[in-house]
Parts: structure tokens; C-alpha cells; sequence
């Protein structure tokens, strides 16, 4: 048997400024690209993985494991490559853009786009199929009204985000309170505290950005040619919303989503053979190359020409990267000893909130999953917040605070590396403008140290309601 050392905190730490330096001056500053830089960072994590006595094949199958844990998630990311390219030839993007620019006021896109598709998560519980259906189509409104991609895609993934987090259908939802042993009905009227505050305060900065937005559209001759351009290369039907409808009764009946989005791209493609014409073997190799948009009207082209599996090849590999790093520092215990000592300084209510949510941002980033950042802090502050006298719903709240909404921000997760991939826009682009993913943070630290909506134990058992 192999003897394995425990790593030192300053050691655990080494991995994770490497990543962070690597990706902040390689990435951020010379725009190196962040696979390398992620493969860079795993290299030096399991150079100290090997100083502690780990073999490569058990760096190796922690690195399998974890890939192993994102390859669902890896599969619905080339789908969406494989829905949008179809969606497009079928005329179902195109047509959902036609009617967004005619409809939508530039100056209030921001804040409809957001309420939007907050009601479409928080009835279907999914903020990547909110992403991949609505998302993808305001993201062409934004366009054609000449709205920046970065407030766009942030308004977007607030929405998304903000029905996720409160849906009872939403997995992580319904996560959090089984990690922290709590009842999930009290978990979402708990969450109400940090939640709704976070969303109101995310639509009205939208609100008063949005505004100067209504000078800044494209002139009108131009968004005439781009309607007229629209409607004379496709042909407009009802029957081009059935492949989103599908989509969302997939997700609303909580059936598998891989199977609905390969009905959905194939109804589309029928749809495109049917209503627009052209080869099914074009319509074919679309969806694995994506649509080549030749309009004549560069912005157009710029929206139309997009999707196809092989588009999604380059998302898929940074996931790759990323979970490698992720399967090394956990592996290895550098991961645990992190955790450990956040535990050890939380001596007050607030300290012990600050803990929870600096826990659930380093898992965050060195990880990259939504469900670590709930089950680890889950797992590891249960007992201190029970010591305490503090219900397990304050512990819910607050790994949802500080995980699920944060994940989409990190540029090496599966989600940040989904909602870029599918809305075309490079995280760092729309993080600053994601408002709603870290105000729901600063709630949680304030309630913490202030004691407002931190609610005591009132029973041993509380996954009953009403604990």
C-alpha cells in the first residue's frame, strides 16, 4: 500500500493561486487560451500530489471520476450545438428574432428579457434549457436591436438563474436541502430573503441601463432591411414553435433532457424540409457544422451563422481541462484541507455565513460543478450550524447563495462554459453584468452578521415542514 501524506494548507493553496494566477494574467491579460493554462495548473497540482505520495494511476482515476461526474452534462452542451443549428435552418430562431425586434422596445429588451425567462426557469427548473431556448433567441433580439452581447447575456442568465434557484423542479433546489438535511418547501420560502431582493435590485440597474440603449439601435433602415431580409429567406409557420415547446415539456415533465433536445433538433430538421426547402442531407450537415448564413447583411450573417455539434468541440475540451485540475485537488486532499481550516475560524453566526460562502466559491473554482458546491459545504458545516442553534435551512440558503448562482461566473465550469458556448458570449464578457449572481451574496454575509432572516432550530427532525 502506498503511504499518502497529509497536504499542509499552505501546499493545498499552491494549486489553486496557480490556476488563478495562470488564468488571470495568461487568459485575462495575453488572452492565452484557457485549456493550456488549465492543463498547466493540473500539472502543477499533481506534481504535488505525487510529493505526497500519490501514484499516477490514482491521480488518474480521480481525473476519470471526475470527468466521469460532467459527461451528462458534457453530452447536453453538444446537443445545444446540435438544436441551434437546427433550429436556425428550420427558420425557428430566425422567425423568434423577426418578431423580438418588431415587438420589443430597445430601451426595455434588458428587463423583459430577464422577467422572461425568470418565468420560464422557475416554471420548468432549468436555467440551461431556459439558456437554450429563450436565451438563444433573445440573444438574436440583442443583436438585431444593437444591445452590447455582454448586458444581454447577463439580463439572460439573471433570469435563468433566479427561477433555478426558486423552482421546487429544479435539481439543485432540490439538492441543497438534502445536503443540509432541511425541508425544501422551508428552503424556498427561506431563500425568499436573499433571492428577491438580489432579482429586484438585478431588473431595476437593467431598467435604468436599458434606457440608454434606446438611442444606441440600429437605424431603422437597417433593422427594415434585416426584417424584410428575415422574412423573404424564411418562411414564417405556428409550426416552427413546436421544437421549443418540445423542449420545454421535457423539462416541465421532468423527462430526460438529452432524448427532448434530440427530438426537438430532428422535428426541426422535418420542419426545415418541409417549410424551407433545400436537401435533407444540407439539413443534416448543418447540424453538425452549423448554418452558414449569406444575407448580403454582415450583422445578419454574424447572428445566422452559428451552431452545429462540431461548435460545441471547443467547450468540450475546456470542460476536459477543468475537471482534470478538479479530480487532482480533490484526489489528492488538497480540496479537504482547504475546507477544513474555513471550518475552524467560524467562531460567530457571521463568521460561520462568511465560511459557508467563501467554501462554496473556492469549490466553485476549483472544482467547476454546481452540485459540489451544495454537497461539500453541505457536508462539511451540518454539524456547526446544528452546535449552533441555527436551522439547516440558513445552510441551504447560503450554498445556493454561494454556489449554484456562482458557478456560471467561473470560465472553466460546465456552466459558465455552457451559457458561453450556447449564448456566444465569453463569461468574462458577461460576469459584470450577471448582477443578481453575486448581490444574492452580499445578502447572505449581511444577514449573517446583522442576524436578519437567520432563523433558529425549532426541532430535531427538519426535514418536516414548518422547521
Amino acid at each position: 500500500m502506498t503511504h499518502h501524506k497529509r497536504p499542509s494548507f499552505a501546499l493545498s493553496l499552491v494549486p489553486l493561486i496557480t490556476m488563478a494566477l495562470s488564468l488571470g494574467i495568461g487568459y485575462g491579460i495575453f488572452r492565452v487560451r484557457a485549456e493550456v493554462l488549465l492543463v498547466v495548473s493540473a500539472a502543477v497540482a499533481g506534481l504535488l500530489a505525487r510529493s505526497l505520495g500519490y501514484r499516477w494511476r490514482e491521480l488518474q482515476d480521480g481525473i476519470v471520476e471526475s470527468i466521469r461526474s460532467a459527461l451528462p452534462a458534457m453530452l447536453i452542451v453538444i446537443c445545444v450545438g446540435l438544436l441551434v443549428g437546427s433550429w436556425i435552418v428550420a427558420g425557428t430562431i430566425p422567425m423568434l428574432v423577426y418578431y423580438g425586434i418588431t415587438l420589443i422596445s430597445p430601451a426595455y429588451f434588458l428587463v423583459t428579457a430577464s422577467i422572461v425567462c425568470s418565468v420560464v426557469s422557475l416554471f420548468t427548473g432549468t436555467s440551461w434549457g431556459t439558456v437554450g431556448t429563450m436565451g438563444i433567441a433573445f440573444m438574436g433580439i440583442a443583436q438585431g436591436l444593437g444591445i452590447p452581447a455582454g448586458p444581454a447575456a447577463g439580463a439572460i442568465i439573471t433570469g435563468a438563474y433566479f427561477g433555478d434557484k426558486l423552482s421546487p423542479f429544479s435539481d439543485t433546489t432540490n439538492l441543497a436541502p438534502v445536503a443540509a438535511r432541511s425541508n425544501i418547501f422551508d428552503h424556498i420560502r427561506h431563500m425568499l430573503w436573499t433571492t428577491l431582493p438580489a432579482w429586484l435590485i438585478s431588473l431595476g440597474i437593467y431598467f435604468f441601463i436599458g434606457l440608454q440603449y434606446r438611442h444606441q439601435a440600429i437605424p431603422q433602415e437597417q433593422m427594415d432591411m434585416i426584417i424584410q431580409t428575415l422574412a423573404g429567406a424564411f418562411r414564417f409557420s405556428p409550426l416552427l414553435l413546436l421544437p421549443p415547446l418540445v423542449v420545454l415539456f421535457f423539462a416541465l415533465k421532468k423527462l430526460p433532457t438529452i432524448p427532448g433536445m434530440i427530438f426537438a433538433s430532428f422535428l426541426a430538421a422535418l420542419l426545415a424540409l418541409l417549410l424551407q426547402g433545400g436537401s435533407f442531407t444540407d439539413i443534416l450537415n448543418v447540424m453538425t457544422d452549423g448554418y452558414k448564413a449569406d444575407t448580403g447583411i454582415p450583422t445578419l450573417d454574424n447572428l445566422l451563422s452559428r451552431g452545429g455539434m462540431m461548435s460545441m468541440m471547443g467547450v468540450t475540451l475546456i470542460a476536459f481541462c477543468a475537471f482534470a485540475f478538479a479530480g487532482i485537488v480533490r484526489t489528492s486532499g488538497m480540496l479537504s484541507v482547504i475546507l477544513d481550516r474555513l471550518l475552524r475560524i467560524a467562531r460567530s453566526t457571521g463568521s460561520l455565513i462568511a465560511s459557508t460562502v467563501v467554501c462554496g466559491i473556492s469549490v466553485a473554482f476549483m472544482t467547476g460543478s454546481s452540485f459540489l458546491t451544495i454537497l461539500i459545504p453541505g457536508e462539511l458545516f451540518a454539524p456547526a450550524y446544528r452546535e449552533r442553534g441555527l436551522a439547516a435551512k440558513n445552510l441551504s440558503r447560503t450554498t445556493e447563495d454561494s454556489g449554484t448562482v456562482i458557478v456560471p461566473l467561473v470560465p472553466w465550469s460546465m456552466a459558465g462554459v455552457y451559457m458561453s458556448g450556447t449564448l456566444g458570449v465569453p463569461v468574462l464578457t458577461y460576469a459584470p453584468w450577471a448582477f443578481f449572481c453575486y448581490t444574492g451574496v452580499l445578502f447572505a454575509l449581511l444577514y449573517g452578521f446583522t442576524g436578519i432572516g437567520i432563523a433558529p432550530k425549532i426541532r430535531d427532525d427538519e426535514t418536516e415542514a414548518g422547521s
